[in-house]
């Protein structure tokens, strides 16, 4: 029989509150349980084949979230909430950084959740509704998961392998969040009014509107500095987000 090891584990809050999730779903509940890590998620933060193809980070918050979920189904900014925990419970609040050349520190417990517009949500549905400014056309999106994020990814590497000098991003973003159009959800016409219909200052406001209904962790840090100017900046996140004093 196998031996079972139990670890200290910390339930996380996410930032949707599980209100963007089908009842059935475990996220709905709105908080998932953690366990600490371990040498095992050291060895995954230094796997040098989980970080060249850039799927590290996901395999290590696959390995420290105990709740029996369908990872693809979190919400990014729910992922980022969990993120911020994972690193909270391996290796302390305190996170220094340098940007511009200064070294900054902040303590990850005061990082607050986004609030999200609960009136704005029925039936657990990641549905929103929003009208162009410009053209007037209705639209309904969804909010990305980090399955979405998967595809999207898969979409653009495709693009660059038919042409080196794409740049779509931006467009390939929205074609998926995007849900319907005036009522018209078939793939296709999301698509090609995407390519062809809709205007800049509508995709900005669309992208602007989104940011602001998206539950998420508020990762902005604030100094002064030396002329007595008080700085915004985001938090830069990467691997030495994990593990500062090693050089990977």
């Amino acid at each position: 029989m196998e031996q079972q090891h139990q670890f200290p584990t910390e339930e996380v809050t996410l930032p949707s509150k599980g209100l963007l999730y089908p009842k059935e779903s475990p996220l709905s509940k709105g908080v998932i349980t953690m366990k600490y890590m371990t040498a095992r998620e050291e060895d995954i933060l230094t796997n040098q084949n989980l970080i060249e193809n850039g799927t590290v980070i996901d395999k290590l918050l696959q390995s420290l979230i105990v709740t029996s979920i369908n990872y693809d189904d979190l919400l990014l900014g729910d992922k980022n909430a969990i993120l911020i925990a994972a690193r909270i419970l391996g290796y302390g609040k305190d996170y220094e950084f340098e940007y511009n050349g200064k070294n900054h520190k902040i303590d990850l417990t005061d990082v607050e959740d986004k609030s999200i517009d609960e009136s704005l949500i029925s039936n657990n549905e990641n549905k929103f509704f929003f009208t162009l400014p410009t053209s007037k056309k209705e639209v309904t999106f969804k909010l990305l998961t980090h399955g979405d994020e998967k595809a999207i990814a898969a979409e653009i590497k495709g693009l660059k392998r038919l042409n080196k000098e794409s740049s779509s991003n931006v467009s390939t973003r929205m074609k998926h969040m995007i849900t319907s159009v005036d009522g018209n959800s078939e793939t296709k016409t999301i698509r090609e009014f995407v390519d062809n219909e809709l205007l800049a200052r509508d995709a900005r406001e669309l992208r602007n509107y989104i940011s602001g209904v998206q539950p998420d962790v508020d990762l902005i840090y604030k100094y002064e500095d030396k002329n007595g100017d008080f700085v915004t900046i985001p938090v830069p996140i990467g691997l030495n987000f994990f593990w500062p004093d090693t050089e990977l």
